[in-house]
């Protein structure tokens, strides 16, 4: 049995729940389109919802907050790091390296307010 350090199993769990995202996302949005579509009466709109449209853009929600929050993540350990080692030599540093890392932590805003527009996006049964 191989044995994990701390860094490869927190990379590993951090990947298995990105899938779960992934799967909750698209197959919540795929069931309620399905569900709705159901509720309909016209056949070229349960054809429409069929094409995968609903799915695609909620995979694309979730990935773009998924995504999003990784590489802020990342920049934020490593801006981060390097913020607190300034720090440490000049404390007038202060006001600077408050905003980088405050950028870093809007990166991740971003990434979901781009999954909101997306998620306004999914069609739904007329």
């Amino acid at each position: 049995m191989m044995i994990m350090n701390g860094k490869k199993k927190f990379y590993s769990l951090l990947i298995m729940y990105q899938l779960f995202l992934i799967a909750v996302v698209f197959l919540s949005v795929n069931g309620l389109i399905t569900y709705a579509a159901a509720q309909g009466t016209s056949s070229d709109n349960i054809e429409y919802y069929r094409a995968g449209t609903a799915g695609m853009l909620g995979l694309a929600a979730g990935l773009s907050v998924g995504m999003a929050i990784l590489g802020s993540g990342y920049a934020l350990k490593t801006v981060g790091t390097s913020a607190i080692a300034t720090l440490t030599e000049r404390e007038e540093a202060f006001f600077k390296a408050f905003l980088v890392v405050a950028l870093c932590e809007a990166l991740a805003v971003y990434g979901l307010i781009i999954a909101i527009l997306l998620w306004t996006k999914i069609p739904t049964p007329a």
